[in-house]
């Protein structure tokens, strides 16, 4: 029986405790997490008092982004590799994200257009519409559009946002393992471009229709399509519950981004991801 023996360079075992690198002036736990740094981002630019919660909520919302990201990314990955019970496993762990940001939203819509307006103008032209965060998950999920990538020209997170505009979506790795189940005849095109949007069409959604009517057959790739409709109907929640927090707070006022507000908004929360998820069901 041979015993681990930790990386080289990792400066403790992974069975070290913590509390040896700590150093003065803190806690393990906020040196773990990195809660001193953490808890002096806060900055309001106003004294009213419902901003400190509007910037506490929006940095809560940007680090779930983060983990969603994570989270999705690893699926993607298991799929590629034909680890789908694996994948369905971290399609759970973040449905629990996705409902976590839903709820989210409670926190601002209970600002009165009052107290909204308080602080409104202190944001100048900072708007969600910027979050590279949720830019990624858009195009991981496979809603790409290099035209929105621009917003974050000259940015920290550009790079971050165009190399994702250049890697396979969700949807991707689960059409791919739909060919190599034999229900899809496979991508034969040499470099698929993948800043465009998935693959899409008639063929696809026969798939997903053999599949919903063989389940016991395709047991598992049933489960992969509940799952992946799961994520899509969240994210169609989150959409519209955004709508309508931001038509309680601002009735139709423009948005501090430059759109047109609640009308941009209804127009995006009619997007559904997967889309052949959807309309499948009027085949079955």
């Amino acid at each position: 029986m041979t015993t681990e023996q930790p990386a080289q360079g990792s400066g403790q075992s992974a069975g070290c405790p913590l509390s040896a690198a700590v150093p003065p002036g803190t806690t393990p736990y906020a040196y773990y997490a990195r809660m001193d740094e953490l808890l002096t981002l806060q900055h309001p630019l106003s004294p009213a008092d419902t901003e400190p919660g509007f910037i506490i909520m929006s940095q809560v919302k940007e680090l779930l982004f983060k983990l969603l990201h994570t989270e999705l990314t690893t699926a993607r990955d298991q799929l590629d590799k034909d680890r789908i019970d694996a994948a369905l496993w971290t399609l759970r762990r973040s449905a629990r994200v996705q409902q976590v940001l839903l709820v989210s939203w409670e926190t601002f819509s209970v600002l009165s257009p009052a107290e909204f307006a308080e602080f409104r103008d202190v944001l100048g032209s900072a708007s969600g519409f910027q979050s590279a965060g949720y830019r990624r998950l858009e195009f991981l999920l496979g809603n790409k559009n290099p035209a929105m990538a621009q917003p974050h020209r000259d940015t920290a997170g550009h790079d971050a946002v165009l190399n994702q505009l250049h890697e396979p979506s969700l949807y991707d790795a689960a059409l791919a393992l739909l060919a190599r189940r034999g229900l899809l005849t496979p991508d034969d095109s040499p470099a698929r471009d993948a800043t465009l949007p998935y693959r899409s069409g008639e063929d696809v959604e026969e798939a997903w229709r053999a599949i919903y009517q063989d389940r016991p057959g395709h047991h598992d790739l049933h489960a992969l399509a509940e799952a992946l409709m799961d994520t899509a109907e969240q994210f169609a929640r989150w959409r519209y519950t955004h709508l309508l927090t931001v038509q309680r707070m601002l009735g139709a006022k423009p948005g501090t981004g430059g759109t047109d507000g609640v009308a941009w908004l209804a127009r995006i929360s009619e997007h559904r991801f997967f889309p052949e998820l959807w309309s499948v069901r009027s085949a079955l």
